[in-house]
């Protein structure tokens, strides 16, 4: 998976193998896999966080981040989890794209957060999607709260 994520991450500079290791086994943490990408969440009560998402660059744009994002709100409706955050660096535009297409919301910022490849800084944008339980196909019903974080 630290293989994949260096391939994945371009900009960013990705997880090591014990970091990996360590968020994975970590108590409410959930790991989703694919032939060719990832994603790691940890829920906590009704909420969901996505730490990690990474697909493979040779397979970006053939449905496997769908299919894990998909995966992982069928598992929340089940968990009753009713909305589902990330961050997302401000300067990933296809990723944001991605988020945004999937109906996550920017619901704050968090400025310089991210350290890139190169050492520069970048904002991580915090987003939102809510999630409706008790449905065959699970759906997002909002785009945010309309909250703001720090």
């Amino acid at each position: 998976m630290a293989a994949l994520m260096d391939r994945a991450y371009v900009q960013m500079r990705p997880w090591s193998a014990n970091d990996i290791a360590s968020t994975v086994s970590a108590r409410h943490t959930l790991l989703l896999t694919h032939d060719h990408g990832f994603l790691i969440a940890q829920t906590v009560a009704d909420e969901g966080e996505i730490l990690a998402i990474a697909t493979d660059p040779t397979q970006q744009r053939q449905g496997v981040a769908s299919s894990l994002l998909s995966e992982l709100i069928r598992q929340a409706v089940q968990k009753g989890i009713t909305r589902i955050f990330l961050d997302v660096a401000a300067k990933n535009q296809p990723a944001r794209a991605f988020y945004a297409a999937k109906g996550f919301a920017q619901v704050g910022m968090r400025k310089a957060y991210y350290t890139l490849r190169d050492c520069s800084k970048d904002d991580a944008l915090l987003l939102s999607l809510a999630i409706a339980q008790g449905q065959d196909a699970p759906a997002p019903t909002s785009q945010g709260s309309g909250a703001k974080s720090g």
